[in-house]
């Protein structure tokens, strides 16, 4: 299975942005069924930083504190889509965004895709 992230872009503070994760891979992945998606970001020079996450079975979701009341993980089983619409977007929430998935059974997310780039200007 592979993740990729799309949607990044510059935009200014205030804004909003929604990104897309898309998998692909042999064979088709039709459904991520126990997995957990995850949204992550990064800036160079710090850790990689948990953002949200969804129970892709039950539509659970987690939230990092400073993305509460602003961002939304939501997931479409449909297509096997998962997306981070992130609204009233800071400065500091300029990074590159990763998703990944965490296997079923697995301790941490064992699958990553390539990452988009998220800068919000003042």
């Amino acid at each position: 299975v592979q993740l990729q992230a799309s949607g990044g872009g510059t935009v200014q503070a205030g804004g909003s942005l929604s990104l897309s994760c898309a998998a692909s891979g042999a064979p088709p992945v039709t459904t991520f069924s126990g997995y957990v998606m995850g949204w992550f970001r990064q800036n160079p020079g710090k850790e990689r930083e948990f953002v949200a996450g969804i129970y892709w079975t039950t539509g659970r979701t987690k939230y990092t504190d400073s993305a509460k009341g602003r961002f939304t993980v939501s997931r479409d089983k449909a297509n096997s889509v998962v997306y981070l619409q992130m609204n009233n977007l800071k400065t500091e929430d300029t990074a590159v965004y990763y998703c990944a998935a965490r296997s079923p059974g697995a301790d941490e997310y064992d699958v990553w895709g390539r990452g988009t780039l998220v800068t919000v200007s003042s």
